[in-house]
């Protein structure tokens, strides 16, 4: 099912993880809402900013998953508003357009030895906008 142009519920809660514990990482309702805000409202923008392809390493995480991969209890991705994402070359590139677009987030942290963008979009609140970058 596709969300926007470029993303769908697929990538964003698949899991290696989850299939092979055999944990259902199946988001309910507020947590498709979410997803889809996050996708609408930031993926999909900072997508199309970039100018090329962006792949969600991971995004939706049941509470179980989150616990199976290492994630913090209190982590966004168990409610469907964050995602990490990689791109063809350095990772830093897509948090520098981040910057540049204007765009909502609510975190970005740059996880630079793994290469990864982590982005968070909070579906109510004020969004942070904090910024935090890790080697």
């Amino acid at each position: 099912m596709n969300i926007t142009e470029n993303f769908t519920l697929e990538e964003f809660v698949h899991s290696d993880t989850a299939i092979i514990k055999g944990i259902k990482n199946e988001p309910g309702s507020r947590d498709k809402l979410a997803i889809t805000n996050l996708c609408a409202k930031l993926l999909q923008p900072l997508r199309n900013a970039i100018g090329k392809p962006i792949s969600i390493n991971s995004g939706y995480r049941c509470q179980e998953l989150n616990a199976a991969v290492g994630g913090v209890p209190t982590s966004q991705h168990q409610k469907g508003e964050a995602a990490d994402l990689s791109i063809e070359g350095k990772a830093g590139d897509l948090l520098e357009v981040l910057e540049d677009s204007g765009l909502p987030f609510d975190q970005a942290i740059l996880y630079r030895k793994k290469n990864f963008l982590h982005v968070s979009l909070k579906l109510e609140g004020e969004q942070r906008k904090q910024i935090i970058i890790k080697q």
